[in-house]
């Protein structure tokens, strides 16, 4: 992994999600506090900032009335109109305090399905960028952060995910993903080998360079 051609994907850390008082706050908590989802995530990204890597977030946002999905919503996106949640400009789509983008950051917009590259521009910034490496981490463990994860393994990047900075809503769910399908499409590691892993090719790529 060469952190300068790596990217981190944070999907959907929006109040709603991470913060009490969101609207499904209280379907993920459980699985939040056992994994320490947040501090993860916020820990992945000041690594990967360090190391030369950028950090991408993949907010979920609909207008009032949720007019860009259909009359009659079903699954997962019925049980977020059910909710009101991520409705535009409103705190619950905000993303959280925790995660509030720094410069050098870049905000991913259009995010209405599941995975993240379904109706934005998440792929053309990637290869822009000269992205390889692509780690995720967010919400849900077995929906959004799986949807993107399977994209991603299609399109040819190196897919890392985060286990341990991902969230469901059951601890069920989280663990079912992480054991019989994250291994399909990607590789599971945790926030400690992930920093740990760009610390030392960080390191490797400025011998090479005489630094």
């Amino acid at each position: 992994m060469n952190p300068a051609t790596t990217a981190l994907v944070l999907i959907e850390f929006q109040n709603d999600f991470t913060t009490p008082g969101g609207t499904l706050h209280d379907a993920v908590k459980t699985v939040m506090e056992s994994t320490d989802t947040l501090n993860n995530a916020v820990e992945a990204a000041a690594a990967i900032r360090e190391a030369g890597g950028v950090v991408l977030h993949v907010p979920i946002t609909f207008a009032p009335g949720y007019d860009e999905i259909t009359r009659h919503p079903y699954g997962i996106l019925k049980g977020v109109v059910d909710s009101t949640s991520f409705v535009r400009g409103s705190w619950g789509a905000e993303i959280c305090e925790q995660l509030t983008p720094v410069e050098g950051d870049i905000i991913i917009e259009g995010k209405r399905g599941l995975d993240a590259f379904g109706s934005t521009n998440l792929d053309f910034v990637l290869r822009s960028k000269g992205i390889e490496t692509v780690a995720l981490a967010g919400f849900l463990t077995n929906c959004c952060v799986e949807s993107t994860m399977r994209s991603a393994y299609e399109k040819g990047f190196e897919v890392l995910t985060i286990t341990d900075a991902v969230g469901a809503t059951s601890p069920e769910e989280h663990a079912n993903a992480i054991q019989y399908d994250y291994p399909m499409f990607s590789k599971p590691m945790s926030t400690d080998e992930f920093v740990s892993s760009l610390s030392e090719d960080k390191e490797l790529a400025d011998s090479s360079r005489g630094y």
